[in-house]
This record gives structure tokens, C-alpha cells and sequence, in this order.
């Protein structure tokens, strides 16, 4: 199909569930130069409605769909979809915004934080497909590329405390669900995490490596090393907690060069998607609930050195992970490859 510059067709696969939800908010808050928009989900969604603005989108079958009616397509609907219609929607000539993990580690594809690495979407035309970071990769990696640039990072451990909407509005509802009987003493249902997560802390996402790391602890380890630096080494403990919207994260980087945290501030206060919250003393840091819920900015707080040595830093990182962990970065590569005159 023929591109123009003006107005950009999309296609969103996965549009019911909570992240495809999040693009449409965004897609219509937004001054992305829309031109049609499409929902589309599975075939039992078909036919149903969906809000967009003020008006409402048919659901439409992906199975059915023609992709080369859109310039851009973001997927959102699991890896197995992704498995079986990126390339399809690729070689229609949209462009593929992935979600998911299926992509992120094929040396062909890019994986952008376009506020970390944006040079690597010049990659895209290979495939004409881009993938997108994990939640918790996206946060941490937006609050360390200052620091790296100023002081170059040699090691990160990193600790994530995870919103049960990582897994989507089932994780949500088990929630809900597990409170009420808890608070209403009836026995509590366990169904899409291994042990109860209502007033309880399980350390443990996604699945167990052979190496006794989770999958979704190496994320973040290979993540890091194709969006940042592979050099950089990363160790991670990723922690499902009882909260609905937003990832916090407590991260302590060594670095090759003394910290001077008046410099490091000054640097996260020039930059507008970044937003500093920290003076302990008048309880000024981010929190899940307040500043990583329905919002768009990395929050950092509570940063401090070592109490030994002075190449050791530490920092809270907290962010809305449906949004800028999946939907609002995936819009902002669409909208790099645009600024850039890919599209």
C-alpha cells in the first residue's frame, strides 16, 4: 500500500485485552497522526465493540484480517500469535511493533527503548520488524542510561517488585478475587500464580532456567546487553507482589567512575520523561500506586551511594509497566520511525 506522511494506518492485535486497551487510550490521548485504526483480536472477540475516544471499534478476526491495510501493526496478544502472524503482517508491508518475547532475541530484529537506543531502529528494514522490551527492562534501562553516560556502568543487581497486571486482567482479578475471600475468611482459589499472592510476596516470575534464574530475571539480563551494553554484567530477582499497576525496582550499579549525585540530578532534571522524586526527609519518592499507575514518566527516587565505596550507587525506579512497560514505548518507537522518515 502506498505510504503518506500525513496519516498513519494501525492495526492493534490483542485489542481486548489490558495492553491493546492501553494503546487505544493512548492512540486517542495522543497527537499520533492516526488515519484508520483497527482492532483486532481472536475470533471469539469478533464482532464484539470496543471504545475508542468517544466513539467504539468492531473487533475484527485475525484471521481474517488483510495487514498490507496498515502501515503499522502492534501485537499484543501472546507469543504463540505473534509466532504465527508478525511475519505474515511483516511481509504485507506493515511494519510489526511486538509485544511479546518471541522476537527479542533474533540478532536481525531490533529491541528499542527509544530514549536509550534509538539509533538501532535504522535496523528494522531487514525484517520490518521491532520488538519491544520487557515491563521491567523498559524502566530500569530509561533510569540507567544517564548514569552510564555519565559514569559507566560495569555491574547491575537489580530487584523488581511486579504488578499482578504483568499478567494481564486474569492476574488482576485473581487479586480481587483472593482479597475479597480473605477478607470475607472463605477459602482462597489459586489459579494463575503458584501460591496465593493477596497480602503475600512471591519471588518468582514467569519460569524457572535450569540455571535456577527465572526466565524473567535472564530477560533482563539479556535485555541489557542488547539495548545498553553487552559488556555490563546484570543480576536480577524478579518478585510478583500485591499491587494492581506499576513496577518498582531496587537497583544497585557499580560503576567505572566515582558517583557525583549532584550531577547525576541535575542530568535526570534535564531530561522530560524522567521525573526525580527524592527528599526522604518530607516522604518525597515514587510509589507504585501513586506515581506508577495511569501515568507515562520513569520515576526515580531514594538515591544514595555506598556507605564504603564511591563507584556504588543505589536508586528506586518505579513506572506504570502496562503503559510505559508495554503500550506507551511501543507507540514511541512507532512514532521514531516516523520523526525518522522510515514511514
Amino acid at each position: 500500500m502506498s505510504k503518506n506522511r500525513e496519516n498513519y494506518n494501525i492495526a492493534i492485535i490483542g485489542a481486548t485485552g489490558i495492553v491493546g486497551e492501553s494503546f487505544l487510550d493512548i492512540l486517542s490521548s495522543r497527537n499520533f497522526p492516526l488515519g484508520e485504526i483497527y482492532a483486532i483480536a481472536s475470533k471469539r472477540s469478533a464482532g464484539k465493540t470496543i471504545r475508542f475516544g468517544k466513539g467504539v471499534l468492531e473487533i475484527i478476526d485475525i484471521a481474517s484480517f488483510d495487514f498490507s491495510k496498515v502501515d503499522i501493526a502492534f501485537f499484543s496478544a501472546g507469543s504463540e500469535v505473534s509466532a504465527m502472524y508478525a511475519k505474515k503482517a511483516a511481509k504485507s508491508g506493515a511494519v510489526v511493533i511486538d509485544n511479546t518475547s518471541h522476537f527479542r532475541y533474533d540478532d536481525e530484529i531490533p529491541l528499542i527503548v527509544p530514549e536509550v537506543n534509538p539509533s538501532a531502529i535504522a535496523n528494522y528494514s531487514k525484517t520490518n520488524i521491532i520488538a519491544n522490551p520487557n515491563c521491567s527492562t523498559i524502566q530500569m534501562l530509561v533510569a540507567l542510561k544517564p548514569i552510564h553516560d555519565l559514569f559507566d556502568i560495569q555491574k547491575i543487581i537489580v530487584s523488581t517488585y511486579q504488578a499482578v497486571s504483568g499478567s494481564g486482567k486474569s492476574g488482576i482479578n485473581e487479586l480481587l478475587e483472593q482479597t475479597h475471600s480473605y477478607m470475607n475468611q472463605q477459602k482462597i482459589g489459586v489459579n494463575i500464580y503458584p501460591k496465593q499472592i493477596a497480602f503475600n510476596v512471591i519471588p518468582f516470575v514467569d519460569s524457572f532456567n535450569e540455571n535456577g534464574y527465572s526466565k524473567e530475571e535472564m530477560k533482563m539480563v539479556w535485555e541489557t546487553h542488547k539495548i545498553l551494553d553487552e559488556n555490563i554484567d546484570v543480576n536480577a530477582t524478579a518478585v510478583r507482589v500485591p499491587v494492581i499497576m506499576g513496577h518498582s525496582e531496587s537497583v544497585t550499579i557499580e560503576t567505572k567512575k566515582s558517583v557525583d549525585i549532584g550531577l547525576l540530578k541535575d542530568r535526570y532534571n534535564d531530561l522530560d520523561y524522567i521525573k526525580l522524586l527524592d527528599d526522604p526527609k518530607n516522604d518525597e519518592y515514587p510509589t507504585a500506586v501513586i506515581d506508577g499507575s495511569g501515568t507515562d514518566h520513569v520515576y526515580v527516587g531514594r538515591i544514595r551511594k555506598d556507605l564504603v565505596n564511591d563507584k556504588i550507587l543505589n536508586i528506586w525506579v518505579v513506572a506504570d509497566n502496562v503503559r510505559k512497560g508495554a503500550a506507551l514505548n511501543s507507540v514511541q518507537i512507532a512514532e521514531l520511525l516516523i520523526k525518522d522518515n522510515y514511514l
